[in-house]
């Protein structure tokens, strides 16, 4: 007996994929073979951006598809990378002579796709791939590792990239500005439930009556400690002071933030957990410049929330605020 409202597991990515563009067909339009899902007008004259990776992160790429974010998302099944070949029908649907840029948050699969994606694109192509490694709770000093994880900071590349973008800059600029976006973030996460992937009826980790899992992933991994639950006065400060130190914000400085839910996280939660955010960041002297609360970068149905922190400058608040039309976000 499944444990979710779906029909066979197998099918899940499929068939949303189907709901999804009957939701919005005015913004997206969904290719099933190769399975990628694309904006339902395309523009021609400028920089094409494309990103994807495993289904589950929900609304996470395929409803940042449209004016002023991505070109084209590309889903894998349920936490696993999407194809080569999918990314390179991708990229060939939508690249029109301007070069693309490839989105790729860091996980060993999904580099790997996206960067043999690349090699077996036509020559005439110009490629450029941007790599989203935000997760301070994979931080570590081995230099042969993976490196850091990448999570809801690919929100943030994918907004100010896709407005430089429909404002007409180069792949070489757009790339180098998704870069120093990446620089400049950070994100730590906690859960108080695990998620349970379709066709599993239980939670990937388990956890005790009155315990968290303190920066956990959103493929539902364990975090890196198993703490005490605590008031969200005390909660948001363990999240945001790491991420706050890491950006190098200081006094006087400002920042743009996402608060995050990692998929059964109730928008009461998410106004507290904003509320408490900017009373540590004022105690602080930094300024929440802008904010957005909302579930962006799930992990299935994980119960939990993200704090991602970039450093403004006046470049990523001027993209930061220009328009955007998507499934998931809209201004």
């Amino acid at each position: 007996m499944s444990n979710h409202i779906i029909n066979r597991p197998e099918d899940v990515v499929h068939e949303a994929l189907e709901g999804l563009g009957i939701l919005y067909p005015d913004i997206v339009a969904y290719h099933r073979d190769p399975r990628f899902v694309t904006r339902s007008v395309a523009s021609t004259d400028k920089v094409a951006l494309i990103s994807g990776g495993g289904a589950g992160h929900e609304p996470l790429h395929t409803e940042f598809v449209g004016t002023g974010m991505l070109d084209a998302a590309v889903p894998g099944a349920v936490f696993a990378s999407p194809t080569a070949l999918q990314i390179k029908a991708a990229v060939e649907n939508v690249e029109t002579g301007h070069g693309a840029l490839l989105i790729v948050k860091n996980y060993t699969g999904d580099k790997l796709n996206f960067s043999i994606a690349a090699e077996l694109l036509s020559p005439e192509r110009e490629v450029a791939i941007v790599v989203v490694d935000d997760d301070l709770s994979t931080a570590t000093a081995d230099s042969g590792g993976p490196g850091r994880r990448g999570t809801a900071a690919v929100l943030t590349v994918e907004k100010i990239c896709g407005a430089a973008a429909e404002r007409g800059r180069s792949l070489t600029e757009i790339a180098d500005l998704g870069r120093r976006v990446v620089s400049a973030s950070a994100t730590l996460s906690v859960a108080l439930r695990s998620c349970t992937p379709p066709g599993h009826s239980v939670p990937s980790f388990q956890l005790n009556e009155g315990e968290m899992e303190f920066g956990v992933g959103i493929h539902g991994e364990r975090g890196r400690e198993t703490r005490a639950t605590a008031a969200a006065s005390e909660l948001i400060p363990q999240l945001a002071g790491p991420v706050v130190a890491e950006i190098a914000a200081v006094e006087g400085d400002g920042v743009i933030a996402v608060v995050n839910g990692l998929g059964a996280t109730h928008g009461l939660e998410l106004a507290v957990a904003t509320a408490e955010l900017q009373s540590f960041l004022k105690s602080k002297g930094i300024t929440l410049d802008r904010v957005i609360a909302g579930s962006f970068v799930t992990a299935l149905d994980m119960h939990g929330l993200s704090i991602t922190l970039l450093r403004s400058t006046e470049e990523f608040l001027d993209l930061w605020d220009a328009p955007v039309h998507t499934a998931a976000l809209t201004w």
